[in-house]
């Protein structure tokens, strides 16, 4: 079995010291199944490749065993296991690459941390749930799914397509996550292990799954095919996942429903809604998405407003769904009315093909809430997969902050915060994201404004363009 990972960022060779792995040489690891080996068949400052090839020894692996399973010894010599990607290429992965999936790097450890252009090509992957699986468990991460299938036998086309596939994926990701990613997806996939799975298994499943498998829409298949579908470990790695998961995602969680004392005193949130609903009303939209919805308050003014015909809210926080449901009466709503209206919980930093098609969409004081390493996802989330017409985005202004007398120099308004901009540095990443994904951006303050200090509130509002073909 194989693994390439490739990328073009410059100089391409810094895969090497963020793979702690030489280009320069072949590398031969021994393996409890076999023998890995990692080798560069490219090392250009525009392009390099690296591979991971497994050699399983399917012999040793039932040396000394009875007859195992309905095939009894047969099966056992004769499977895919030496050639789909499988537990054995994890396991693999884990080992000769810890530094890396651990995010070390003794040579360039600003790197290990950096966003750059990679792609991970699997020739041959167990997919036991079809291409559509694959699609759902890779796409909500950001990635670009390429795959390539087949029938079992040309001869006999009745018999359907091979559960294997060709797979490539593509995205802007830390090397780190894409690693770890693959680590856990991959015997996900298969929807086997080549091991025992016990306890220790949560463990390491909740370790590799910090930051993105509490928030991935498969979570519950992930944690169960993971597990090997051992209901007790799956019930508990589920209740885990949410209890640690939680307190750290608490304020991003509530961000949009709990405002800072300081703002709530000069009622900042009522004027940027009302600045929203204005503009997006002007846009004549029909079809309007409010991201980080919080618990409703914008939805509601949404919903009194005829001309939006379809509304959908989504937020992080299960608890300011259940709070924007209850603050809608969405289970008391006349079925006309609540026809037009849905709240859904999911990340903005996952793509998700329910917020696509529509013509505004509203990111009410939420970025400022995103770690920075997690912008660029939310960038192609929201700009290049959902699209929508317009969007309408509002954060603080850092500069304003000096005029809020109980607030401590240098602190940011709310204690979940994880930057404030400047307006300069406001506008400057705006201007950036509409350049690169053709819309054209304008600025408008929101609240009382200062003279020297500008507004409390930056507004930003892009429109798509046309692009010529």
């Amino acid at each position: 079995m194989l693994l390439a990972i490739s990328t073009t960022h410059n100089p391409a060779t810094d895969l090497g010291y963020l793979l702690h792995k030489n280009p320069a040489r072949l590398q031969t690891e021994d393996l409890s199944f076999g023998k890995g080996y990692v080798f560069y068949p490219e090392s250009k400052p525009d392009h390099c490749t690296v591979v991971l090839l497994i050699e399983v020894d399917p012999v040793g692996l039932v040396r000394g065993r009875g007859p195992g399973g309905e095939g009894g010894q047969l099966e056992q010599y004769v499977n895919d296991r030496p050639y789909a990607a499988n537990s054995f290429l994890s396991v693999a992965m884990g080992r000769i690459f810890a530094s890396a999936m651990g995010g070390r790097s003794k040579d360039r450890p600003e790197l290990a941390e950096t966003a750059i252009p990679l792609s991970a090509h699997l020739p041959m992957v167990a997919a036991r749930g079809g291409q559509d699986m694959v699609r759902r468990l890779f796409e909500p991460l950001g990635y670009q799914v390429e795959l390539e299938g087949a029938v079992l036998d040309e001869q006999f086309p009745e018999w359907g397509d091979a559960p294997y596939v060709a797979l490539t994926i593509t995205g802007v990701k830390r090397l780190q996550d894409l690693l770890t990613h693959l680590y856990v997806l991959i015997p996900v996939l298969d929807n086997e292990k080549h091991y025992w799975v016990g306890q220790d298994e949560i463990d390491k499943l909740l370790k590799r799954g910090e930051g993105w498998l509490s928030l991935h829409p498969e979570k519950d298949l992930i944690v169960s095919r993971y597990l090997k579908r051992q209901q007790g470990l799956t019930r508990e790695a589920l209740s885990r996942l949410v209890a640690e998961e939680s307190p750290e995602l608490e304020a991003e969680e509530e961000a949009a429903a709990a405002e800072p004392r300081t703002e709530r005193e000069l009622t900042l949130h009522q004027r940027r809604l009302e600045a929203v609903l204005t503009t997006i009303r002007n846009t004549g939209a029909k079809r309007v998405l409010d991201l980080g919805c919080g618990s409703g308050k914008l939805l509601k003014l949404l919903m009194e407003e005829r001309q939006f015909e379809t509304i959908l809210g989504m937020d992080v926080s299960w608890r300011s769904v259940e709070e924007a449901k209850e603050r809608l009466k969405l289970d008391r709503l006349p079925e006309r009315q609540r026809s037009r209206i849905e709240v859904v919980h999911g990340s903005l930093t996952y793509r998700d093909t329910r917020l696509s098609g529509f013509d505004a969409a509203a990111v009410v004081e939420v970025i400022e809430h995103l770690d920075p390493a997690r912008l660029a996802a939310f960038e192609r989330v929201l700009f290049e997969f959902a699209r929508p017409s317009h969007v309408f985005l509002t954060t603080p202004n850092a500069e304003y902050n000096a005029l809020f007398p109980s607030l401590p120099a240098g602190e940011f308004r709310h204690g979940d915060h994880r930057f404030e901009w400047t307006r300069s540095e406001f506008q400057t990443w705006a201007a950036r994201v509409a350049d690169r994904f053709a819309y054209e951006v304008s600025f408008e303050p929101v609240g009382p404004i200062d003279e020297a200090l500008g507004a409390p509130t930056q507004m930003a509002t892009f429109r798509q363009v046309e692009v010529a073909a």
